[in-house]
């Protein structure tokens, strides 16, 4: 998994690519939480994400948990139909904002 960040202001994009599963959750999750100084926007741009595990939804749940409490918003940008699938069956597309 890669990650390439852009930030403009207070929003910061990521766009990650490859798998996010029990070995590259952890680096997201420390890759996000180190870029969030200042950041009131998040977008992860899943474009090029092709496998999400239980360990990369708990990361995004965790993610979306910081960006509320400092009153922020996060987005999941540009996700394949398998990757929303994922989320609709877990439930979590009523809890994460898909574009």
């Amino acid at each position: 998994m890669t990650i390439e960040q852009k930030r403009d202001g207070q929003s910061l994009t990521m766009a990650v690519k490859g798998r996010i599963d029990t070995l590259t959750a952890p680096e997201l999750k420390t890759q996000i939480e180190g870029a969030l100084d200042g950041v009131m926007d998040l977008v992860l741009d899943f474009a090029e994400v092709d496998y999400i595990s239980s360990a990369g939804l708990r990361t995004l749940m965790t993610a979306q948990n910081w960006m509320d409490a400092r009153g922020g918003s996060m987005v999941i940008r540009n996700a394949s139909g398998n990757i929303v699938g994922i989320f609709k069956v877990t439930g979590l597309d009523s809890f994460l904002a898909l574009e």
